[in-house]
């Protein structure tokens, strides 16, 4: 009977152990609790630094990078030594020793305490981080409206291409164009996590606008053809106007030279052939800008109605001239004391405005004024002097050249 008593030694002893494996796996279940939460938070930390680091390609953005890998790397050594103790024990053996369960608990103590401080260290991370996440998020939200935007304005620009070439047109230079822009679609539908935000940002900007344009420029191509096809039209009347004014230029060169002096007429002498030769190479010009306009190359086009428009301005001018220096001519003939007393007036004015709130009046001005007076003068005197066939045009310019001279004092005085 004794030996029953013996039995109930043992049962303690039993209890105890059960008592020590069970506080050992509480230790355990304690611990795998720190490794689980430790783990969820490093993921989320994870994906906010991707937030970050997506956003933008800068100096803070790699620093908290940098910041994460030492951070995880310290994280790596715990969960070492957390899945090291936890395979060193095993817990559930039919017999375990009480030693063996307690140095278990306090091994697995030891790792939730490590777990844990990781876990303190990575959310005290996440909060300094805030603030770098929030912008990060602020700027992603941009990126979806951007390349629906960007691919809005392609759509775009594909049914207006397409819809100026049913109509007959190539437009070839912005099919080229459009066709630039696939490559940028590509690299935008790979996404921020390929090419960041700013990155992305820029390209969603830069394609809509370019589509954009080549949109603009399909649209207006009817209305472009059209107005080039009305300054042809209104270009060969030109031409044609011009030609027929220039039969008027020879015989009031005829009278020029029966009526004046040489030096009169004689600058105007070529204008006959310029205007003939003008009138050809707009012609030229004409049929170039017809056929570019015909074969849609619209900047060709347009360069050859720009010279011919030139071509026809000098033109004009110069067959204007020639009728316009004869006017002159006979009105000066007809009475040279309107245009001397005309100048005069011109010259006193300036004069009275120069004297105006002044004792005397400032070199500056008075200088000009009283050289204009002597030009005048002489101008006169060499009019009077020149009998029968005076050189009347060169007296219409020194006087012209007073005038002139009176204007900038004027403008002088009143600049001040």
């Amino acid at each position: 009977m004794r030996v029953a008593g013996g039995g109930g030694g043992r049962g303690g002893w039993f209890r105890r152990n059960e008592g020590q494996r069970t506080e050992a796996k509480a230790a355990r279940d304690a611990a795998q609790e720190a490794f689980y939460q430790l783990d969820s938070t490093q993921r989320d930390v994870q994906l906010a630094v991707e937030t970050v680091r997506a956003a933008e390609e800068s100096g803070a953005s790699r620093q908290v990078l940098a910041e994460f890998q030492d951070i995880s790397a310290r994280i790596d050594q715990v969960t070492v030594g957390y899945l090291a103790a936890l395979d060193a024990h095993d817990l559930d053996a039919p017999e375990l020793d009480p030693s063996v369960a307690h140095r278990a608990q306090q091994d697995l103590e030891q790792s939730r305490r490590e777990l844990v401080a990781k876990q303190t260290e990575l959310e005290k991370y996440l909060q300094r981080l805030q603030p770098l996440i929030q912008h990060a998020e602020a700027q992603l939200v941009r990126v979806v409206p951007a390349v629906e935007k960007a691919k809005r304005a392609l759509l775009g620009a594909t049914t207006a291409l397409e819809a100026v070439r049913a109509a007959g047109m190539q437009a070839a230079d912005l099919a080229g164009r459009l066709a630039q822009l696939a490559p940028e679609l590509g690299r935008l539908n790979e996404g921020v996590a390929r090419h960041g935000v700013t990155e992305t940002l820029r390209r969603a900007d830069d394609v809509a606008q370019r589509a954009e344009a080549i949109r603009e420029s399909a649209e207006q191509l009817p209305e472009r053809a059209r107005e080039i096809d009305r300054r042809l039209a209104s270009l060969r009347t030109r031409v044609q106007a011009l030609e027929t004014r220039a039969g008027s230029v020879e015989p009031a060169l005829s009278e020029l030279r029966r009526r004046f002096s040489s030096d009169c007429w004689q600058d105007l002498q070529r204008v006959p052939t310029q205007t003939v030769e003008a009138a050809r190479s707009a012609q030229q010009k004409l049929a170039e800008a017809a056929k570019a306009r015909d074969e849609q190359r619209w900047p060709d086009a347009t360069a050859a109605i720009g010279a011919v428009r030139a071509l026809l301005e000098t033109a004009d001018g110069a067959v204007a001239g020639v009728g316009e220096r004869l006017r002159l001519l006979n009105e000066v003939e007809h009475d040279p004391h309107g245009e001397i007393e005309r100048t005069r007036f011109t010259l006193r004015d300036a004069q009275r405005l120069a004297m105006a709130g002044r004792q005397s009046p400032d070199p500056r001005h008075a200088g000009p004024l009283d050289s204009a007076v002597t030009r005048l003068d002489r101008a006169v005197a060499t009019l009077e002097a020149a009998g029968r066939h005076p050189d009347y045009w060169q007296f219409l310019t020194e006087l012209a050249g007073v005038r002139e001279t009176a204007a900038q004092v004027v403008t002088m005085i009143r600049g001040h």
